[in-house]
């Protein structure tokens, strides 16, 4: 137990470097010219963004299922929490949004540059938001379309971040059961792959450091919790006898 919460709390430390680091830089978000890293990280948060959040559920947990190799019943029973641990992130987010009601960055910059109400714009319906959004920049040529189709999609509040919450539960869930088996280079994907997409949501105009700490928090606890229950009722998620030899010829391909 206590080195599954050692393992979480280590990736949850890594995962927060970040979203730290440009809150206390007081960093402040402002729409910019559009490059080929805006680009690419706008499809690192595609990843997450239905449907294709749906298929990165699906590979990831198909991979953990590989590195693990449970058998039958255990690995639907891993299946089930792993996805658990994701849904109730997605719940518990939409739940505090509702509650807090924090406006997002780019809806801050309509109501400075276009003169938009953001209580107003908020008691609209999401439908009516996007085409709010669509009719306001339509004439924009600074910023590119793909940019204003997903601010137009994304028009929730900002707080906390679902995209942070499924990447980083996913960061989390590798570090927590595939790190003793030494899966150490999907672990660091992951994380790589995590920590672009915070910082997509970030530099996109979604998002405010604050909510990407808070999102880490509720999923190092969500994940932690999976992590336990997958160890009391999957299996060791210590190396079996079996996979040493796997492993030692792994590690003498690196």
């Amino acid at each position: 137990m206590l080195k599954i919460i050692q393992r979480t709390t280590l990736g949850a430390f890594l995962l927060l470097l970040m979203p730290l680091g440009v809150w206390i830089s007081n960093w402040q978000w402002q729409p910019g010219e559009s490059g080929n890293l805006l680009r690419v990280l706008f499809w690192m948060t595609e990843t997450v963004t239905n449907p294709w959040g749906i298929l990165t559920s699906i590979i990831l947990s198909a991979w953990v299922l590989w590195c693990l190799r449970f058998r039958l019943k255990p690995a639907i029973l891993l299946i089930l929490i792993m996805n658990g641990a994701i849904l109730a992130g997605q719940y518990t987010k939409s739940t505090i949004k509702e509650q807090v009601q924090e406006p997002r960055p780019y809806v801050i910059w309509l109501e400075k540059s276009h003169g938009i109400n953001g209580d107003e714009f908020y008691q609209l319906h999401r439908q009516q938001r996007g085409e709010m959004v669509s009719t306001l920049l339509a004439n924009d040529t600074q910023l590119p379309q793909w940019l204003k189709n997903h601010w137009a999609f994304e028009t929730g509040y900002a707080f906390p971040s679902g995209h942070t919450m499924f990447a980083a539960s996913w960061a989390l869930l590798a570090i927590g059961l595939l790190w003793p088996r030494r899966h150490f280079a999907t672990v660091a994907v992951l994380f790589v792959w995590a920590t672009a997409v915070m910082g997509s949501r970030l530099v996109l105009g979604m998002h405010w450091p604050r909510d990407l700490v808070m999102a880490t928090l509720i999923s190092w606890l969500l994940v932690t919790l999976a992590t336990l229950l997958a160890q009391r009722f999957c299996g060791p998620l210590s190396i079996p006898p079996e996979e040493h030899r796997e492993i030692a010829q792994r590690d003498d391909g690196l």
